[in-house]
């Protein structure tokens, strides 16, 4: 809203009355003051027109013209509602919001029009299901009507779309819903129109299709709703640049190509919607704060920026950060009119950390216009991808004997995995599978689905651990049964996971439960348990010619170079010239290892990148977090992004071999595994993930052996280092890779 238009002399007039008030508004201002209930940044924030001098001071603005136009001092009082019920105030002559800090507020009068949801037939929220195969559109557009009477407006502006598909919510009013739903369903055959109950406002709804995957598989998503704000007098003007801003009338299509090109762009809303600067907090930081730690996403109260008004365009990656958030009904406050410090309000303002987590931007149409945000590198052009990715591979998801005894009967990896819970506000445990659920690998179809989807995310093999103990194997059944099933593709080589097995899991420490024990000629009888798979057609040959073999641990053999050049030529006795590498471990063995005793040497994140300043908690400053810790968690907390950041370091990089083939975590958190001696790296999150990612393109890659990618890990569940589809964020780390690393694919 913008102040009246005036003459010169009007306008010198009411600027003179903002400094020189009268007795009765200098009392006022007084009293308004030491009440402590005006909000001059929601004051702001909700009325930007007024003029940036008169934007200086509110509170006088309020008391000398804003009162009188029936502004709102803070989001509960509306002037004019105050008045019309309560008239025994109208009579008195006096500036309403003066009574009620006087008399009002000890008097529980009505202070705002009570909303027309307490009159709204109660529904419950609908469960929805959605074929995630069902043949979609490019675009989609979910559209919420709280109030019907502005659908025809809508339906004018939704008709001229192409190659989109309709969703659209509708708060029930019973049969006036009703009607309107067939309504709309004749005029879109197409559309999915569903009745909702009134809480949440526009978003509640909209989160409902995200979290039922509705909206999983567009290229962007255009979210409007019939948005009147009945505390701006310019509402219905505002909500017709809200929504023609992002779906003109004319040109719609190449803006929207634009948009989508643009691998900078998170929203884009029409100009004037991208808010910046912390006046806009309202009453909304704390709950925006809790809200981005689901994510592990921290925020700082001297930031803001984000799409206002809840009209936008949205990239799928927003979208799945959106499912990760996991809220419901049950998070959304009651209806009563609120018109700030809700949820929604909270998640309105969220939306920007979202997008500044992945090093995006809000767009408004005028600078799409003008060319978008740029690539996201100063370099230009196309990222560099890896000619070859590998992941690490778990087969621990099937019982065994020995880990019956150990652990309890029936044990797999699932069992933590299952039962681990939060150490603090933030801390996002458990992580529970999705697609695939709780799957057994003795049943192998199995494996050629976890195969579709690497190889449709672009990963080329998994790297399997192999546990062999001088002639006893152990987890072997996958793979063996592997064997047994050549239609199943199943990508593959092994890495000898030769340490031993201890009770506290981390390989270093504890009782031992699987020894190691080196016996004399250990070689030949492991290159010889090799051979079967090497001969399988599945096991991979990254360079063409050679099956690749990794040794987890080779700082642990007696002595690692006898043993290697033993290795090697059992393997060419068989036949088999083999290319062998090995793990950059974060803890030094007993006997040192040559840089050029191996091929290539793999990096596996988070060893070797942590370092003293990383930590959180746990660390040599102790307690960096500032929150609760509970259930006696006494492990270590460290930064992942500062993991990211080491990965990059001069002083890191120059430690790894020549030949060392760069690599990244999705996340690390063994919590599952160690309870509360965990340890962790807190700020995870698919969007930091990519920017991992994208960053190692530009600075790493290049120098990778043979310019591969390594992958910690497909399916750790229980370290939650997972890409696998889980109930936290579905697919996204999937999707994120292959818009990093895989094939070009529009759906990225």
């Amino acid at each position: 809203m913008t102040e009246v238009s005036m003459g010169p002399v009007a306008r010198l007039s009411r600027l003179a009355h903002i400094f020189f008030m009268n007795r009765k508004e200098k009392a006022y201002l007084k009293e308004l003051a030491a009440s402590g209930m005006f909000d001059p940044v929601y004051y702001k924030g909700a009325y930007p027109g007024i003029n940036p001098l008169f934007r200086r001071m509110p509170m006088r603005h309020y008391v000398i013209f804003g009162e009188k136009r029936g502004f709102r001092p803070n989001p509960d009082f509306s002037p004019h509602a105050y008045l019309r019920f309560n008239p025994d105030v109208a009579k008195l002559n006096e500036a309403p919001f003066r009574h009620y800090i006087r008399a009002g507020q000890f008097e529980d009068r009505i202070t705002k029009d009570l909303p027309p949801s307490f009159n709204l037939e109660q529904i419950e929220m609908p469960v929805l299901r959605f074929d995630p195969d069902r043949k979609i559109a490019r675009f989609a557009v979910v559209a919420h009507v709280y109030y019907h009477d502005l659908w025809p407006e809508f339906a004018e502006r939704l008709a001229r779309l192409e190659d989109a598909d309709l969703y659209v919510t509708l708060t029930y009013r019973g049969e006036e819903s009703d009607a309107l739903a067939d309504q709309i369903r004749a005029e879109f055959p197409g559309a999915v129109v569903v009745p909702t109950p009134n809480r949440g406002r526009d978003i509640l709804p909209f989160l409902m299709l995200v979290n039922a995957g509705a909206l999983d598989g567009y290229e962007a998503v255009c979210k409007i709703h019939t948005k009147k704000s009945p505390h701006r007098e310019d509402g219905a003007e505002w909500r017709r640049h809200l929504i023609g801003g992002i779906l003109p009338d004319e040109g719609l299509e190449p803006l929207l190509e634009r948009f989508v090109a643009d691998d900078r762009a998170a929203f884009w809303v029409a100009d004037g919607q991208h808010y910046t600067g912390t006046e806009w907090w309202g009453s909304n930081f704390e709950v925006t704060r809790d809200l981005m730690r689901r994510l592990e996403i921290e925020i700082d109260r001297d930031t803001l920026s984000f799409p206002a008004g809840s009209i936008y365009w949205i990239k799928p990656l927003m979208v799945g950060l959106l499912k990760g958030l996991c809220l419901n009904e049950q998070h959304f406050e009651p209806e009563q009119a609120q018109v700030d410090g809700t949820l929604a309000h909270a998640l309105e303002r969220g939306m920007g950390f979202l997008a500044m987590e992945a090093d995006q931007a809000v767009l408004q149409t005028s600078e799409l216009k003008a060319g978008g945000a740029g690539p996201k590198t100063g370099q230009g052009g196309a990222p560099l991808r890896p000619a070859f990715t590998s992941a690490f591979y778990l087969p621990q998801f099937h019982p065994i004997a020995e880990n019956d005894a150990w652990w309890g009967k029936g044990f797999t990896e699932w069992r933590g995995v299952t039962t681990a819970r939060p150490a603090f506000d933030g801390h996002t445990q458990p992580l529970l599978p999705s697609d695939l659920g709780y799957y057994d690998l003795r049943v192998t179809e199995v494996m050629g689905q976890q195969a579709d989807l690497a190889r449709d995310a672009g990963i080329d093999a998994f790297c399997v651990y192999h546990y062999w103990f001088d002639g006893r194997r152990v987890l072997e059944q996958p793979l063996d049964r592997l064997l047994t099933r050549p239609e199943i593709d199943f990508p593959f080589y092994l890495c000898w996971a030769n340490e031993s097995w201890r009770r506290n899991w981390d390989g270093l420490s504890g009782e031992v439960l699987l020894n190691q024990s080196y016996a004399e000629g250990f070689e030949a009888k492991l290159v010889e348990d090799s051979l079967p798979y090497m001969r399988d057609p599945r096991y991979v040959r990254p360079d063409g010619t050679r099956p690749r073999f990794v040794i987890y641990r080779p700082e642990d053999m007696p002595d690692p170079a006898a043993s290697v050049a033993r290795m090697r030529q059992h393997w060419r006795d068989a036949g088999i010239e083999v290319e062998l590498g090995a793990v950059c471990f974060h803890v030094s063995g007993e006997n040192p290892v040559a840089e050029d005793l191996f091929d290539f040497w793999i990096e596996m994140p988070p060893h070797g990148m942590v370092t003293q300043d990383d930590y959180l908690f746990g660390g040599p400053e102790g307690d960096k977090m500032g929150r609760d810790i509970r259930g006696g968690f006494r492990g270590l907390v460290y930064d992942y992004n500062r993991v990211i950041a080491n990965s990059q370091s001069e002083d890191y990089v120059s430690q790894l071999p020549q030949n060392t083939i760069c690599g990244v975590m999705p996340s690390w958190d063994n919590s599952a595994r160690r309870g509360v001696n965990a340890h962790m790296a807190y700020g995870a999150n698919p969007a930091r993930f990519a920017i991992w990612l994208r960053q190692l393109a530009d600075t790493r890659l290049a120098g990778s052996y043979r310019q591969e990618l390594f992958l910690n890990a497909w399916n750790e569940w229980a370290e939650k280092a997972v890409l696998e589809p889980s109930l936290t964020y579905g697919d996204l780390y999937l999707r994120v890779l292959r818009a990093q690393i895989g094939a070009a694919s529009p759906r990225n």
